[in-house]
């Protein structure tokens, strides 16, 4: 069972990186795909769920504090302790916590790809210096948050559904000291 826990990272990280390649397009081996146009907006359901082409040089939401290395270099070290965590963590009557564990595992990789190779891959920026490709745009009813009204949700990306439903199971599984069904770290 411990080693089968990695196929959900696994499959998250694939599926997060093919959706990005059929959306950026890719030159590779012979094969072009031209992809989408940046800003370009596709309709899958109507106005409510559509493909729309952007790319995030900083973290969720579009946040960005100016230092792209640093955020790789610690989406790296987020994603090295995760294997750690994932490995240490017993399952015995605990998958939850597992699953969300190897959710976050999965997301992270996946945007981390884009952070330290794309802007290689693509030819715009060096090492580390890549933009994570969004494109899942959801139409939410308006509302207004911290007096600013949105209108849509912010458009993301397969690892960043990952990240987020795993916090939640976090959040849902995550032992406290009050639970006596709280999993044990395996002893090596």
């Amino acid at each position: 069972m411990r080693k089968k826990i990695f196929l959900i990272p696994i499959l998250i990280l694939l599926l997060d990186q093919i959706t990005k390649l059929a959306v950026k397009g890719f030159d590779l081996f012979g094969w072009n795909y031209p992809g989408m146009m940046l800003g370009e907006s596709r309709p899958v359901l109507g106005d409510f769920l559509r493909w729309t082409f952007v790319e995030n040089p900083g973290m969720a939401f579009g946040l960005d504090f100016g230092m792209p290395v640093i955020l790789s270099l610690f989406s790296i070290a987020a994603s090295i302790f995760l294997v750690h965590l994932l490995r240490k963590t017993s399952a015995d009557g605990w998958s939850g916590l597992w699953i969300a564990l190897a959710l976050v595992l999965g997301g992270a990789a996946g945007n981390l790809i884009d952070r330290v190779f794309y802007g290689v891959f693509y030819n715009y920026a060096p090492l580390f210096y890549g933009r994570v490709v969004d494109f899942v745009d959801v139409d939410i009813p308006d509302f207004s948050l911290f007096g600013r009204e949105l209108e849509r949700f912010y458009i993301f990306n397969i690892a960043d559904a990952a990240v987020s439903v795993g916090v939640v199971l976090l959040l849902i599984f995550y032992p406290t000291s009050g639970k006596q069904t709280a999993p044990s770290p395996i002893v090596s």
